[in-house]
């Protein structure tokens, strides 16, 4: 079933005086469905985070239209329904954080839609636990660490129980382990909890993790698939300037010297076993 649908899609900022709008989206039509992890690639200009932002209404856009659970976002009327459903994380969780305790922080959302104090309680301490930060809920946001933050940010759309989450580049400003933790509780959010998830990142590694690569290009869609059938097109990522994932380059590059190696490795492991497999038959 299509959760986020949009057709044929247009979107330009205002231009300044004088100057003529460019298209930022020029005819994007995606279909997501319920429950899907989907990766959204792109360099930057690409109109990946423009997109974003129009599947919980937060832009609105210049032609076509985009639809969340059949509702169309220009339905002013349903707005607040919209955002409910979609939630939006942002690259810095400072710009989400909102209050001096942790649990305050999570509760703010709930709060502002009307959610009675009992059920309040009871969603903070799930969103929490949901992304292993109860123990932490009466400390000082301020204090933790930028992953930590970064999952009380994901807590706090959680607790507005959303059907789907849309995190903007959301580990680019982590250390590694920072980096980890975030992309652990999105997976487990993810396969656990059915939440569906769109992940705009620059880190080929966490886009093999979706079900499914969408890669945009001067606002269109470039290329839609599964991990291994997006990122088998090295040279067409090369020649639009992204990155693959470092196993995959690797394979390329011992293919392009003649080793009969897959198109299709994505992990480190599945680097290594292709390599052991070669030197046994050596």
């Amino acid at each position: 079933m299509e959760y986020l649908h949009t057709e044929n899609v247009t979107f330009s900022y205002p231009a300044d005086e004088g100057e003529l709008a460019v298209p930022v989206l020029d005819g994007v039509s995606l279909d997501i469905q319920k429950g899907d992890f989907v990766a959204l690639l792109g360099h930057n200009g690409s109109g990946k985070s423009t997109l974003a932002k129009h599947f919980n209404a937060l832009l609105l856009p210049s032609g076509g239209t985009v639809y969340v659970d059949a509702i169309d976002t220009r339905d002013e009327k349903r707005i607040f329904e919209i955002r409910r459903q979609v939630g939006l994380v942002q690259q810095n969780p400072d710009n989400q954080l909102v209050a001096s305790i942790v649990e305050e922080d999570v509760a703010f959302g709930p709060e502002n839609i009307g959610v009675p104090s009992a059920e309040i309680r009871q969603r903070v301490d799930n969103a929490l636990k949901a992304v292993d930060m109860y123990e932490y809920r009466e400390h000082a946001p301020h204090k933790l660490s930028g992953g930590q933050k970064q999952r009380i940010a994901i807590a706090g759309i959680i607790a507005m129980e959303p059907n789907c989450i849309v995190l903007d580049e959301p580990t680019a400003m982590l250390d590694p382990r920072g980096r980890q933790e975030v992309l652990e509780t999105i997976w487990k959010l993810n396969r656990e909890k059915g939440i569906t998830i769109v992940l705009i990142t620059h880190y080929m590694e966490e886009a093999a993790m979706a079900n499914r690569v969408v890669v945009m290009d001067h606002g269109k869609v470039l290329l839609d698939g599964t991990p291994r059938q997006v990122f088998s097109q090295v040279d067409l990522l090369k020649k639009h300037r992204l990155d693959v994932p470092q196993a995959t380059e690797l394979m390329d590059l011992l293919r392009k010297e003649g080793c009969p190696f897959p198109e299709d490795v994505l992990t480190v492991e599945e680097c290594v076993d292709v390599l052991e497999c070669l030197l046994k038959e050596t």
